[in-house]
């Protein structure tokens, strides 16, 4: 497995001049508003910041220079690119031109908007229960372009263009947006850090069959297409599951297994950390858990598709593509996907994919024999551990391997 070439230079642009191109608009805009001595300010402050402003491409000028508001209004999905056809119907076309796949700039761009570190995260100042320390239901230090409920970020990246697979990771990043002693960050070394942690996993695009089983069938033209980059949010749901179940506990709940209508055993010995006599349905949980990852993953995907609107070309966001088939769980050998291993048994509708070996391994059997060592591994993302918390990991781990033991024997 390779790493993707590093390219040998990059545009300077610092984000201290980018926050000058936000200020001019914003001194027009209220000055048009009616504002013109606040207006007037905003326009000479961004005079300074704009000092010096080195040379840049003018596509990028552009998407630096793109109000918010604008691309939110203008966004829409634009699936016709060049090269394209529509084989047929009452919008029947051919692309006169060759398919252009991105530059590494353009590429980078909707890759850190879609997946990008942004620094230190913010995180929960205050919960009374917790006095006199400071909620930690955080799993990582580094925030991203997207929310992640309770900033669990599960999430990671994959993705696929003319020259191969490839793998993003930047849920465990800390800070790859540094800023200078003026609060300046340099967009050079910000596109470069993420460039550095990209790993190529295959050295062509990702077939993807033209076949309902894989692929909505208004997809097989648009979707994947030479000159594309496609691009795969995946989240560890697992992990986020158990996530939840601290936050419950670090919160004062826990569960009870509504489908079978037994309380957790030995619960409860956690009766001094959790109200045992007032527990959340299982499945109302899983349901959260599974609402909340999704929502990580869409705003991920959202983030991308403004940045796509601010430069200026055309994609869109979708799930019109078979999750499993995606992952490489189809069963289908002309549809490996991204090589995720997985499970089957008779008694399950669908496989249960448990991450790439190597890659993305999910916090599930079998990268992880104990759940409880699972829980411990969860906590060691984020804050080092302390009594109290390790107290509370251990409750997570008996609501864990009851779990575990419901799905065996169910």
């Amino acid at each position: 497995m390779k790493e993707k070439p590093q390219s040998n230079f990059w545009l300077f642009m610092s984000r201290r001049k980018m926050l000058g191109t936000m200020l001019a608009g914003a001194g027009t805009a209220l000055a048009g508003a009616g504002m013109n001595s606040l207006g007037q300010r905003a326009k000479n402050k961004s005079k300074i910041l704009l000092r010096d402003m080195p040379a840049i491409p003018a596509g990028l000028e552009t998407a630096i220079n793109m109000p918010l508001i604008e691309a939110l209004h203008g966004r829409r999905s634009r699936r016709f690119a060049l090269g394209a056809e529509i084989p047929g119907g009452p919008l029947k076309f051919k692309s006169r031109h060759a398919p252009l796949p991105l530059s590494e700039l353009e590429q980078m761009m909707v890759l850190t908007a879609t997946a990008g570190n942004t620094g230190w995260f913010n995180l929960h100042p205050y919960n009374k229960n917790y006095l006199p320390h400071i909620p930690n239901y955080a799993s990582a230090a580094g925030g991203r372009t997207f929310p992640s409920a309770a900033g669990f970020h599960t999430s990671d990246f994959f993705f696929t263009d003319d020259n191969g697979v490839y793998f993003l990771s930047t849920r465990d990043a800390q800070n790859l947006a540094e800023r200078d002693e003026n609060g300046a960050m340099d967009l050079n070394a910000y596109l470069q850090a993420h460039r550095a942690r990209i790993r190529k996993l295959a050295d062509k695009r990702m077939h993807i069959p033209p076949k309902p089983a894989h692929i909505e069938m208004h997809n097989p033209w648009c979707v994947n297409v030479p000159g594309s980059t496609l691009i795969i949010p995946v989240a560890d749901l697992a992990q986020h599951h158990i996530a939840v179940l601290c936050y419950l506990v670090q919160n004062g709940a826990c569960i009870f297994d509504d489908v079978n209508k037994n309380p957790i055993p030995g619960m409860e010995k956690f009766s001094a950390l959790v109200d045992v006599k007032n527990p959340y349905p299982l499945t109302y949980v899983e349901q959260l858990s599974l609402a909340e990852v999704t929502a990580e993953l869409s705003t991920a995907c959202y983030a991308g598709a403004l940045m796509l609107q601010a430069i200026g070309l055309g994609g869109w966001m979708f799930d019109g593509i078979t999750p499993m088939s995606v992952l490489g769980a189809s069963g289908d050998p002309e549809m490996p996907g991204l090589s995720f291993r997985y499970d089957t048994d008779e008694r399950w509708p669908l496989p249960n994919v448990t991450g790439l070996p190597g890659v993305f391994e999910g916090f599930c059997a079998p990268q992880w024999k104990r759940l409880s060592h699972v829980s411990l591994a969860r906590t060691a993302r984020s804050i080092p551990t302390r009594p109290a918390r390790i107290a509370k990991t251990r409750a997570c781990a008996a609501v864990a391997r009851f779990i575990t033991k419901s799905s065996k024997s169910a």
